[in-house]
């Protein structure tokens, strides 16, 4: 027996044996999550023959990060779903410590895998290799090893290669760090997948910036919406500000426009995809209807990961609810996608008015729902789920703040952006999680949240005058098999 078909053999009978993970009251109820230990970047997304191929980083022995796997899961409709066999485990002497991040491409009716080998020696020292697996069914990959060595100038921290098809040809970007501890993203081109020519840097440190701007840029994702052309990317290692980067590490994205023949890359400032406390690694792909669909991460690296009450109960982390894209007027939007709506339950709405006091919803007791807020408010309000979420918005500063407890400490912390009205509010509250669209989409925030279970229903406040119109709906589970 080989040693990946023991390693798979040992995996399968603890995701059969193990049912202290699917207990507790954090499990989530309509998010993408580990069976059991530690789930981080969502991988190699992709739409095959009709099928959804959700990866994802999983680290199946452990709440901790460690030699990572690939884990699969797939669907027709984003509702039903199914486990997969793991799609990668780290047994070749090119990945043994760790399968990481990457992506997939439908070709000649294959599916090719592009991911990220991680190799340590007995001194912790680290190489990178880009490799490839391909499978003819979806469900068992053959892996051919290393198609991109670490390229000169830059350290081992090489990873997580995104591949597209245009212009004729095969693109590839990844993230790096140089030798002098500065992010960027490569390029690469390639006639057919297997042989790949270094391009250079597309952005990052003397090309999109003059001075340092991270000492890593991890899990790039390069593509067109709606005549704009977007990279996203994550970077890690900027100094935290006022309104800005105020978390661990960050994501967002770069607009502009991309020239396939010089393969370089004009665009404008960086700006935060998201305002919560945990969205990162993000990965979008473009399925059959031509909509362009983003996956994240809920998480995020070195952040209280092992403060999470679910490592307990012998998981930790989530993806976020699958959203669609759009470009407005230059600005990127996101929603919830469309499908996410067969989950709805039990509707009601109600009507809360506020004047310069408290008024609370507390009939509601749903713990995963969906909200659609309208406001109208002529000063500061603050919106509070389960005593233990907030949402504020203060008129004067033009802020809207979003606070919960730190999980460590117990003590309010905050995440504050500069917002020019908020009209809206669309919010998805799971076990465990907020996630609330503003405006329409304009602006995203994302949140781990561990509510007391007995806490429930809204509560309102208003400086001087609001309204909050509020449809609600209990949503239902996903569903698995």
């Amino acid at each position: 027996m080989s040693d990946e078909h023991a390693m798979r053999q040992d995996v399968e009978k603890r995701l059969k044996t193990n049912t202290d993970a699917m207990a507790g009251p954090f499990r989530q109820q309509f998010h993408l999550m580990p069976p059991v230990g530690l789930m981080n970047d969502p991988n190699g997304l992709v739409q095959w023959q009709g099928v959804y191929h959700v990866f994802y980083q999983w680290m199946p022995f452990d709440t901790g990060h460690g030699s990572k796997w690939w884990g699969h899961v797939t669907t027709t409709d984003w509702i039903h779903w199914e486990f997969m066999p793991p799609a990668l485990a780290p047994v070749q002497e090119f990945e043994k410590n760790g399968c990481y991040s990457g992506s997939a491409v439908v070709h000649e009716n294959q599916l090719y895998l592009f991911y990220t080998g991680n190799v340590k020696d007995e001194h912790e020292r680290r190489t990178s290799y880009q490799c490839l697996a391909v499978s003819r069914n979806g469900v068992d990959f053959k892996k051919y090893g290393p198609v991109i060595h670490q390229p000169d100038g830059y350290s081992a921290h090489v990873r997580d290669p995104k591949v597209w098809f245009e212009a004729g040809v095969w693109w590839l970007v990844i993230g790096a760090q140089r030798c002098d501890r500065e992010g960027q993203v490569l390029l690469y081109r390639s006639p057919d997948l297997w042989n790949w020519a270094f391009l250079g840097p597309l952005a990052g440190r003397d090309v999109t910036f003059s001075e340092s701007f991270g000492f890593m840029w991890e899990c790039p994702d390069f593509f067109e919406l709606e005549g704009t052309r977007v990279l996203l990317v994550s970077p890690q290692g900027l100094e935290a500000e006022t309104y800005r980067y105020r978390n661990q590490y960050q994501t967002g994205i770069f607009t502009g426009a991309f020239h396939p023949e010089t393969g370089t890359f004009t665009h404008g400032g960086f700006r935060e995809l998201d305002l919560g406390f945990e969205c990162y690694a993000p990965q979008t792909f473009e399925d059959e209807q031509g909509r362009r669909l983003l996956l994240g991460w809920m998480g995020v690296p070195e952040q209280q990961e092992q403060a999470h009450p679910t490592v307990s109960d012998g998981w930790v982390h989530c993806l976020t609810v699958p959203r669609e894209l759009s470009m407005r007027e230059g600005h990127l939007h996101q929603q919830p996608i469309e499908e996410y709506k067969q989950l709805r339950g039990t509707h009601t709405s109600t009507t809360v008015a506020v004047t310069n006091e408290t008024a609370a919803w507390a009939s509601w007791t749903a713990a995963a729902a969906e909200l659609y807020i309208e406001i109208e408010a002529e000063a500061s309000w603050t919106m509070a789920w389960r005593r233990y979420f907030h949402i504020s918005y203060d008129a004067g500063e033009q802020t809207l703040t979003f606070e919960r407890p730190d999980f460590e400490t117990g003590e309010p912390e905050q995440r504050v952006s500069r917002v020019n009205g908020v009209h809206t509010l669309h919010c998805l509250f799971d076990h465990s999680s907020a996630e609330v669209f503003v405006n329409g989409g304009e602006y995203v925030s994302t949140s781990r949240i561990f509510p007391e279970q007995e806490a429930a229903g809204l509560q309102f406040a208003a400086e001087v005058y609001a309204v909050f119109y509020v449809h609600a709906w209990e949503l239902q589970s996903l569903q698995w098999q």
